[in-house]
C-alpha cells in the first residue's frame, strides 16, 4: 500500500493533472504511465549498461548515436529523461511531444509487435509546457522518495494506487491482485527457464512481471548466459491477454521496463473463439474476473462442452485446462463459491480437476486479502494437466494472515503465513502425518469424491474443542445477587447526593 509522504506526492501530481484540465481518471493514469515508462526506460538502460560492463558484455544503448523520428534524425541522448528534465519548459515540451513520445511508440521497430500495436493509438494529452514542467518535477520528487523507501514492490504499489482511483472493480468483477500474493503464487510454482507462461486475464501483467523477476533472481545464469534461453525469455516465454486496451498498454510497458524486450501481450477475449490456444502453455498464473456472466453465444463452444455455464470464474478454469499442455501446471485464484458451489457446472468442473487431472493443493485465503477493493473470500487452486487423472491426496492450507491487517487500511503486521505455506508446499512429504486440527493437512481423493467434490477446507477441518469448567449455578446466582445489592446501594448513595 502507498502511504505517508509518497501518497501525498502522488496525490499532488494527480492534482496537477486535474487543475490543468485533464479530469478523466483514465486519461490521467495513461499519461502518468507513459511518463513513468519514459523515466524507467532511461533508468533501465543505465542499469543494463552497468550490468553489461560488470559482465564484460557488449551493450548497445537504445539512446546511443542518432535516432530517426519520422523523417528527422535527432541525438538519442536528448530523449533520455535525465537529459530533457533540465530543459526550459518550452524546449522540454517540444522535445517530449515531437521526439520522445513518437520514439517510445515505435520502440520495437516492428510494427507487428504487441507493444507497437497498443502504443499506436496512444496520444500525448498534456496541454501546456508549464504543466509538463510541473509534472516532471513532481515525478522526480516521487522517484527520489521511492529510492529512499528501497522497496522492490514500491513501483507496483504506485501502479496499484493509481489504478484504485479508476474504480474498485470492473464490470466483470476484476480487481488488482496484491503484489505479495502474486509473489507467493510465483514462489509456489517455481517457474523454469524453459517454461511458456500465460495469464489469460493479465491486466497490468503483475503475474508475468513477478515470474520474470523470479527467473532473474533464481536462474540468472541459466536464463541470461545461455543464448537459446535468453532469446526464449525475451521473445517467447511471456504471454498475456486482456480486453482493456489501457491495461494492455500498461502491461506491455510494465514488462519492458522489467527487462522483457518483446512480451506477447495481446488484445483477446480469452473465453471466446477468438482464443484458439490449445495444449500450448507449460505454466498458467492467473486471477481471472469473478462476478461476470456471459451470453452463451460469445463463449467458445469447447468450453461449454466442459461446463455449460455463464459464470466467468468457471469458464476460465475450463479454459486453463484447455490451454495447458499435458504436464502443464496452473495456479489460479478463485472465489470460494468455486470450491463448494452445488450447481451441475460447479461439480462437473471440480470433478474434471480431480478425476481427469491432478489437483495438488487448495489454499484458503481470508476475506480481507483483497481489501480495500473487495471483501470476497478466495482460494488458490494448484493443479497439473494430465488428461488421465493422478489426484491421490489433496493438500489443504488454511491461511489466517498474510502479513497485513485484514481491514481496509491493510497495515503491516507480524503475523504472516506466507513463508510457512511456501515451505510446506515444497516439502509435502513432511505433511503426511498432520492432523485435521492443524493449519495444513492432506485429504484423500476418495473422501473428496464422496463429498460431491467439495473443496472447501471447512468440510474437512476438525475443530478441537477445549472443555471449559464453569462454577455451579448456585454460585453464579449468588454472585448476581451480590452485584445487584451493590448496585442498589450505589444508586441509593447517588440519590442522596442529588438531594444535596
Amino acid at each position: 500500500m502507498v502511504t505517508g509522504a509518497l501518497k501525498s506526492k502522488i496525490d499532488s501530481l494527480w492534482e496537477i493533472f486535474w487543475t490543468g484540465g485533464l479530469t478523466n481518471p483514465l486519461d490521467v493514469i495513461e499519461q502518468m504511465t507513459y511518463l513513468m515508462f519514459i523515466h524507467d526506460l532511461d533508468e533501465a538502460d543505465n542499469t543494463h549498461a552497468k550490468e553489461a560492463a560488470m559482465l564484460d558484455l557488449t551493450y548497445q544503448s537504445i539512446f546511443s548515436g542518432e535516432v530517426k523520428i519520422g523523417d528527422r534524425m535527432v541525438t538519442g541522448q536528448q530523449l533520455k529523461w535525465s537529459t530533457f528534465h533540465d530543459f526550459p519548459s518550452a524546449r522540454m515540451y517540444s522535445t517530449v511531444q515531437e521526439f520522445v513520445f513518437p520514439f517510445i511508440k515505435t520502440l520495437h521497430g516492428d510494427s507487428e509487435s504487441a507493444y507497437s500495436t497498443y502504443m499506436a493509438d496512444a496520444i500525448f494529452k498534456i496541454p501546456t509546457p508549464l504543466m509538463l514542467e510541473k509534472i516532471v518535477s513532481a515525478m522526480d520528487d516521487i522517484y527520489m522518495q521511492m529510492a529512499q523507501l528501497q522497496s522492490a514492490d514500491v513501483r507496483g504499489d504506485i501502479y496499484e494506487y493509481l489504478l484504485s482511483k479508476l474504480s474498485t472493480a470492473g464490470v466483470n468483477g476484476q480487481f488488482r491482485t496484491p503484489r505479495h500474493i502474486i509473489r507467493m503464487i510465483v514462489d509456489l510454482m517455481e517457474p523454469r527457464a524453459d517454461d511458456i507462461i500465460c495469464d489469460p486475464a493479465c491486466g497490468t501483467s503483475g503475474f508475468l512481471v513477478a515470474a520474470s523477476d523470479y527467473l532473474k533472481e533464481k536462474h540468472k545464469e541459466e536464463v541470461f548466459f545461455n543464448k537459446k534461453n535468453r532469446e526464449h525469455y525475451m521473445n517467447h516465454m511471456f504471454h498475456g491477454f486482456d480486453m482493456d486496451r489501457t491495461m494492455l498498454r500498461i502491461g506491455a510497458m510494465n514488462m519492458m521496463t522489467h527487462g522483457v524486450e518483446n512480451p506477447v501481450i495481446e488484445y483477446r477475449d480469452s473465453l471466446s473463439d477468438q482464443n484458439p490456444d490449445t495444449d500450448k502453455y507449460s505454466l498458467i498464473l492467473a486471477n481471472p474476473p469473478f462476478k461476470g456472466s456471459l451470453d452463451y453465444d460469445i463463449v467458445s463452444a469447447d468450453l461449454l462442452k466442459v461446463c455449460k455455464t455463464k459464470k466467468t470464474e468457471l469458464l476460465f478454469l475450463a479454459l486453463f485446462l484447455r490451454m495447458l499442455r499435458v504436464g502443464g501446471r496452473c495456479a489460479c485464484i478463485v472465489p470460494d463459491g468455486v470450491l463448494f458451489g452445488s450447481s451441475k457446472a460447479h461439480k462437473a468442473l471440480r470433478k474434471a480437476l480431480i478425476e481427469e487431472n491432478r489437483l495438488e493443493a487448495v489454499i484458503s485465503m481470508p476475506s480481507g486479502v483483497f481489501k480495500p477493493y473487495a471483501g470476497v473470500s478466495t482460494g488458490i487452486l494448484i493443479f497439473t494437466k494430465t488428461g488421465h487423472g493422478g489426484t491421490d491426496n489433496v493438500w489443504f492450507y488454511d491461511m489466517m494472515a498474510d502479513g497485513f491487517s485484514l481491514d481496509d487500511k491493510r497495515s503491516k503486521i507480524d503475523e504472516n503465513d506466507i513463508p510457512d505455506i511456501i515451505a510446506r508446499f515444497h516439502n509435502l512429504e513432511g505433511e503426511k502425518g498432520r492432523e485435521r486440527t492443524e493449519q495444513s493437512f492432506f485429504v484423500p481423493k476418495e473422501e473428496i469424491a464422496d463429498n460431491d467434490y467439495d473443496l472447501s477446507i471447512n468440510k474437512y477441518k476438525k475443530i478441537e474443542y477445549v472443555p471449559v469448567e464453569y462454577p455451579p449455578t448456585e454460585e453464579i446466582l449468588a454472585n448476581l445477587r451480590d452485584l445487584e445489592t451493590q448496585i442498589q446501594q450505589e444508586m441509593d448513595e447517588l440519590a442522596e447526593l442529588l438531594k444535596k
